[in-house]
Parts: C-alpha cells; structure tokens; sequence
C-alpha cells in the first residue's frame, strides 16, 4: 500500500511533530515539525526535512552546519499524529552543538545538564 501524507492528522497549522531518533543507539535526538510537503521532501531525498515555524521556511537538516539527518526509517504512531524519523546522525543533532536537545534533565524540581556540547 502507498503512503500518502495527506492521511497524517496535523495541526491546525498544517504541522505534526517529528522525533528523530538515532539508528545506530536508540538515542531520542530531537523533535521538530514537519508539514505534508515535508514528509514528502524527507521521503523524496532521504534528508530530513523540516518546517520552521519561527522562518516559517523548509529547514533540511545539516544544510547549513554539515550535521545531516539521513533517513533510515520513517514511522507513523498509531493516531498517525506524530512520527518517528530514524536517522543516522552526523554531528550533534542540537543547535547548541550537543548530540541531543534533550540534554537537561528536572530531577526533584532541580534542572541538571546531563551533557556538555561537542568539541569540533
């Protein structure tokens, strides 16, 4: 059967969240928004492409910083309101140069970093 995006459940906005997730461990790396024109790029290209909604443009992961996304697997959740982008990973996946954005931890009310950012 072949996938069409516009059977996704998005946003108001057109959106549905992504979680990009490393191949190679099982690390959650980060998440992001995609709309269906996304999807399609991400599947097309094998890129993972996002929407920005803040430069409300199309952001190709690693376009600009060299730490690409490419695509392993894309999955759907069972209310196919969010995927699952499993990638394999160049470089940190976080802006701030850490290999996760999940990179702070709230434990007993307290917030404790759990990583430093990467040494090029």
């Amino acid at each position: 059967m072949a996938f069409d995006p516009a059977t996704l459940t998005y946003t108001s906005d057109g959106l549905i969240p992504c979680i990009a997730q490393d191949v190679e461990d099982g690390a959650v790396l980060m998440m992001a928004w995609m709309n269906a024109e996304a999807v399609t790029k991400t599947l097309e290209t094998g890129r993972v492409t996002y929407w920005s909604r803040s430069r409300r443009a199309f952001w190709v992961k690693g376009e600009s910083s060299g730490h690409v996304q490419e695509l392993v697997d894309l999955r759907v959740d069972c209310d196919r309101d969010c995927l699952l982008a499993v990638v394999r990973q160049t470089g940190p996946a976080c802006h701030t140069n850490r290999r996760s954005c999940f990179y702070t931890s709230v434990t007993h009310g307290d917030e404790v970093e759990l990583m430093r950012p990467m040494v090029d």
